[in-house]
């Protein structure tokens, strides 16, 4: 793990996604947070020791879904599947499925695996199983502002976390997605999906991936930045979106962007940057890492 300073830090962005606004200081207290995204070696080791199956491997609960085919209800998570060519960026279903046998140890749905892959991200993470891991190993998701503050690794105030330029010197820093979104990833950065912790320069505070390669969860509930909601209970139900066609699916805010964003649809690769996840959700480029507050 590595040692992240306390102090007053700027928070959101007044320059980009609405959601992001208003930047706004806050204080806060140091903290030990992982070097890297938990990795499948990790996981698998936790797995192990405790038989612990993820939301993705075991069926959904009828009751939370009323009316619902109970198709749909069998283990399943969220895949990415790029479309054969070009498509419209208004309908996500273009290019993510839900499919069934789709897990952490089978990324890519059944017949995939993440031989190879012990030192890459684990993903189809949902909330629930992000805080069984940190239970396990005695530690901690961070809040959104905890991860923000990490984020930035000392650099609060860029455009991004290394400087003000996506790609310094034409080289990528971080794992994220160069081409025609959704259907062609050039690759620039080498890696058609998540690539191996650490495959780029950490940033100010030694932490490696904190931008692009996975999503990753926080423990904080989503809602207008800052969230003025009084109490946890309170917030949770601020965070559920009223208009989503999922139900009533509590949100928890994530960060640091994932291997498929891209300037053209998603540029949610900058510290600032969130998104509203819903608890019960995992899908192939959401993992976590913990942090232990002292």
């Amino acid at each position: 793990m590595a040692w992240v300073p306390g102090g007053e830090c700027l928070i959101g962005s007044d320059h980009h996604y609405p959601e992001e606004a208003p930047a706004h200081l806050v204080t806060v207290a140091g903290f030990w947070i992982d070097r890297t995204p938990v990795t499948n070696a990790q996981f698998l080791k936790f797995v192990k020791a405790t038989g612990y199956r993820t939301q993705a491997e075991l069926p959904a609960d009828p009751a939370l879904y009323p009316g619902a085919d109970p198709e749909r209800l069998q283990p399943a998570s969220i895949v990415f599947v790029p479309p054969a060519g070009p498509v419209g960026h208004q309908d996500h279903y273009r290019w993510w499925q839900y499919l069934s046998g789709a897990d952490w140890r089978h990324p890519e749905g059944p017949g995939s695996s993440i031989k190879g892959r012990d030192q890459h991200p684990v993903v189809h993470i949902a909330h629930a199983d992000s805080l069984a891991y940190a239970h396990w190993c005695s530690k901690q998701l961070p809040t959104e502002v905890e991860w923000e503050r990490a984020g930035w690794g000392g650099r609060e105030g860029c455009e991004f976390a290394w400087g003000d330029e996506l790609h310094p010197g034409g080289f990528p820093v971080a794992n994220t997605f160069q081409g025609d979104f959704p259907h062609h990833n050039s690759r620039l950065d080498g890696y058609e999906r998540t690539s191996p912790v650490g495959a780029y320069p950490a940033n100010g505070y030694g932490l490696v991936d904190m931008i692009g390669n996975v999503w990753e969860w926080t423990d904080s509930w989503y809602g207008p930045h800052p969230h003025q909601a009084d109490g946890a209970a309170d917030a949770r139900e601020a965070s559920i979106d009223p208009t989503s066609q999922h139900g009533a699916v509590p949100r928890k805010v994530v960060k640091g962007g994932s291997f498929l964003c891209a300037p053209s649809y998603c540029r949610r690769y900058r510290p600032a940057a969130r998104m509203a996840q819903g608890i019960d959700t995992s899908t192939g480029h959401m993992g976590f890492r913990c942090i232990v507050r002292v």
